[in-house]
């Protein structure tokens, strides 16, 4: 575990920029808002890429309330894309964004993407935020509807991440790692696991990145100044994970 700082956002005379990419799955907004946009704002993040946003009455108010508390703005998702959402800061030049909804299983939950194409500096970017099924056949074609998804972004560079309701060994986990890079493993930051509720802890969200990005940390960020470890277990049930990553100019 990497212990020296994360970098912060900036654009390269090159054109190409480091920007920061925080994943979190927000539970519906259903506990400590408060602490909950002090830990997004503290991360001082890019991009969002949220799992279980509001989706039912009043959901865009309240997720409009908790972009203007941490210093974002809404990009995509939330209720059309049942569930997953993204933000941005003011860095962010936006292209387009589209929520797809994925196939459903009679039975189980609506899953489905919140995606977007964006710009910071020089800097292309797909961009993509997923809650996987908690079943493993569904959650596995999700993986592969995931990579299709990604590809179909036609970026130069992509970071996809979310809730993967999977461990790293797992076949869905090991089937996005083996086209992106899983931001842990490539430069681990911070902490590592993500579900500390009960025993075992263990790593069930990422932030994937595809292979012409340069991954210059990922973890839980826990000892980022601003970030307390009262705030993280008031303000949802998962612990978030921040990457800093260096995207090429396109």
């Amino acid at each position: 575990m990497a212990t020296t700082p994360l970098p912060h956002s900036r654009t390269e005379p090159d054109g190409s920029a480091v920007i920061r990419v925080l994943s979190y799955n927000i539970r519906s907004m259903r506990d400590d808002t408060g602490a909950l946009a002090r830990v997004i704002g503290a991360c001082a993040p890019d991009l969002v890429l949220v799992q279980e946003a509001p989706r039912f009455f009043r959901w865009r108010k309240k997720l409009a309330r908790l972009a203007a508390a941490s210093g974002q703005m809404i990009l995509s998702g939330g209720a059309p894309a049942a569930g997953p959402a993204l933000l941005c800061s003011l860095r962010a030049t936006v292209e387009r964004t589209e929520d797809v909804l994925l196939p459903l299983t009679p039975g189980l939950h609506r899953r489905g993407f919140a995606t977007a194409v964006v710009r910071f500096g020089g800097a292309r970017l797909g961009v993509l935020s997923c809650h996987l099924s908690l079943d493993g056949d569904e959650r596995h074609e999700q993986g592969g509807l995931l990579l299709d998804r990604v590809a179909a972004l036609g970026t130069p560079h992509a970071v996809a991440g979310g809730d993967l309701n999977d461990l790293p060994g797992g076949r869905t986990f090991q089937r996005l790692s083996a086209s992106l890079q899983d931001g842990w493993t490539t430069r681990p930051w911070g902490a590592e696991h993500t579900w500390i509720r009960d025993a075992p802890h263990r790593r069930i969200d990422a932030v994937f990145a595809t292979k012409g990005i340069e991954v210059l940390g990922c973890g839980v960020p826990l000892g980022l100044p601003g970030v307390t470890e009262t705030d993280l277990r008031a303000a949802t049930d998962h612990l978030p994970v921040l990457a800093a990553l260096r995207v090429p100019a396109s």
